[in-house]
């Protein structure tokens, strides 16, 4: 019977991909006996504790990997528990704070968010610094006033921007709190790639680190720049000679400069490249004084000057010799 007669047989060879907060990553567990479907909640077990997450879909299980299988669906009582324990999450956030305040020593760590697992027993406080601490004091001070198990975790500026949210300097809200799942590396060869200035303002995220825009677009500049001169070349138009000064990778097109004429803007396949020719040309026409054994001023192609030193073959005719002497 074939997988698509057999709609179990066909999930078998699938993965569930599970959510647990609203733009997080996917996390991928084996569906076991249970038949879910995408926007499902189901109840798994994870390295920190028993979890709720949301079903978004299924892929290819990977044989190599080894996967926890979905303990149950979740129930309409898992829920109601999720939301009663979401609800306390502000109360705990601002009880940390004030023990954080009493304990004193922690002016230059900023607490985020705390989280309830849907049951209520385990409670995560995240917080954000940029100076070396010592956690260990402020978590057995407040593991005394939750009955949950408690846990700190530190995390960075950018995941500190997802979780606020709030508007990007363009003016709708920011990726990462929309549907950026991981943040990738980002380096200012990808501003310098797309011509964007290099003012802190222009490229720094609210976050306080380079955007994350900025990598959307780079390998399409970086693949068009391979095609296009640089700045100051000298190339070829139908104006004239004259001196790129800018580059437009996604048109296509460069700006030169053209002595008399000013600036012209110039599609790459009327561009001549003249710096290359005239390297061409000057390598050309340039005697050849030396090839392999010694020198030689023949100006002859390599494989020509070769044929010309070999001497004449010798054409053996002992053969013939012998039969005219029988």
């Amino acid at each position: 019977m074939t997988d698509l007669m057999n709609p179990s047989a066909a999930l078998a060879k699938r993965v569930a991909g599970v959510r647990f907060t609203k733009v997080g990553k996917l996390y991928h567990f084996d569906v076991g006996e249970y038949s879910v479907s995408p926007g499902d909640y189901v109840i798994v077990e994870t390295v920190r504790g028993r979890q709720m997450g949301q079903v978004m879909g299924f892929t290819e299980r990977d044989a190599a990997t080894e996967y926890r299988t979905i303990l149950r669906p979740a129930t309409p009582r898992d829920l109601a528990l999720r939301a009663e324990w979401e609800a306390k999450q502000p109360e705990a956030l601002r009880i940390c704070q004030e023990r954080a305040k009493a304990l004193g020593g922690y002016d230059a760590v900023k607490f985020v968010a705390a989280l309830y697992n849907y049951e209520g027993t385990t409670l995560t406080f995240l917080y954000s610094t940029e100076d070396k601490v010592d956690i260990n004091r402020l978590q057995r001070d407040v593991s005394r006033l939750f009955s949950a198990k408690v846990d700190f975790r530190q995390i960075g500026p950018r995941d500190v921007a997802k979780l606020l949210g709030g508007f990007g300097a363009c003016g709708i809200e920011r990726c990462c709190s929309t549907f950026l799942t991981d943040f990738s590396p980002v380096s200012i060869k990808m501003a310098k790639a797309q011509g964007i200035s290099l003012n802190p303002s222009e490229i720094t995220g609210m976050c306080g680190r380079l955007r994350c825009c900025l990598v959307y677009e780079y390998e399409q500049y970086a693949e068009a720049r391979k095609h296009l001169p640089k700045r100051n070349k000298r190339v070829g138009t139908p104006f004239g000679e004259g001196r790129v000064v800018d580059v437009f990778p996604l048109s296509d097109m460069v700006s030169v400069l053209i002595e008399e004429q000013g600036v012209k803007l110039v599609a790459r396949k009327d561009l001549v490249p003249l710096d290359e020719l005239k390297a061409l040309a000057k390598k050309a026409s340039e005697p050849c004084n030396k090839h392999g054994d010694g020198d030689c001023e023949c100006g002859k192609p390599k494989g020509q000057r070769r044929a010309d030193k070999q001497p004449p073959r010798r054409t053996d005719t002992s053969d013939e010799n012998s039969s005219s002497d029988a």
